[in-house]
């Protein structure tokens, strides 16, 4: 069987590429985004009684990796990048079908001109298609006596520290939000690296908003380098 699917509407993001995406919701709750609903989606009555519920379900798809096709394993970063398990016991973006899922805290519903739904936490792409949106209900999807399987508790972090150069950097841009300096911290944390690299020497950059956050890892700290404008790259 094939469906056809419309996007009801797109992800306004500060996250500008996948690499240093959080590998799943919640992580980064300093992470500001909006879904912003598409004609003829956006309409109020479309989300009226949306504003009572304190999370969403966001269904998406993986837009930048649909192309790449799938297999039926998977390295989960979770299991150190070596070890593989099934498409279907993993959360991977190659998938048979490119939909994702996301439980993500719904902070607003703004109806003035059509309608903007400002959520924080979630671990999407700036231009993600969003398919649909559904209320979050704890009394039936929250369950405690769940297991995990190989996602047994949330990643180990890394400290992060600031050379006193990003500070000063951070300080002198008055376009980045209040709340910027907590976002790079809760990002970096969860250690973007992809599994097999650890090479104290490299520099990585990690795109958000309309900076470059330069860093490096060394054992289990890592350092803000320095913050600059992407165009400069």
């Amino acid at each position: 069987m094939e469906f056809t699917f419309h996007a009801v509407g797109v992800v306004r993001s500060p996250y500008k590429e996948k690499f240093g995406i959080p590998r799943q919701p919640a992580l980064a709750p300093a992470a500001r985004l909006s879904i912003e609903l598409t004609p003829p989606y956006n309409h109020p009555d479309s989300v009226r009684g949306l504003e009572a519920f304190s999370h969403i379900w966001v269904s998406f798809v993986f837009h930048e990796t649909a192309d790449r096709g799938w297999q039926p394993l998977v390295r989960p970063p979770r299991l150190g990048g070596n070890a593989k398990v099934g498409v279907f016991a993993s959360r991977a973006t190659h998938r048979p079908n490119p939909i994702g899922l996301s439980l993500v805290r719904l902070d607003e519903v703004d109806t003035r001109h059509g309608v903007v739904l400002r959520i924080s936490g979630a671990d999407l792409l700036d231009g993600t298609p969003v398919l649909d949106i559904k209320p979050y209900i704890p009394f039936v999807e929250s369950r405690p006596e769940a297991v995990g399987g190989f996602v047994d508790g949330p990643p180990p972090l890394l400290t992060v520290v600031w050379r006193e150069a990003a500070r000063q950097q951070l300080a002198e841009d008055p376009r980045l939000p209040a709340d910027f300096a907590e976002l790079v911290e809760q990002v970096l944390a969860q250690d973007p690296r992809p599994a097999y690299q650890d090479d104290p020497a490299r520099i990585y950059g990690v795109l958000l908003y309309h900076c470059n956050v330069r860093f490096s890892v060394v054992e289990n700290t890592a350092t803000v380098l320095e913050i600059l404008s992407a165009a400069q790259n």
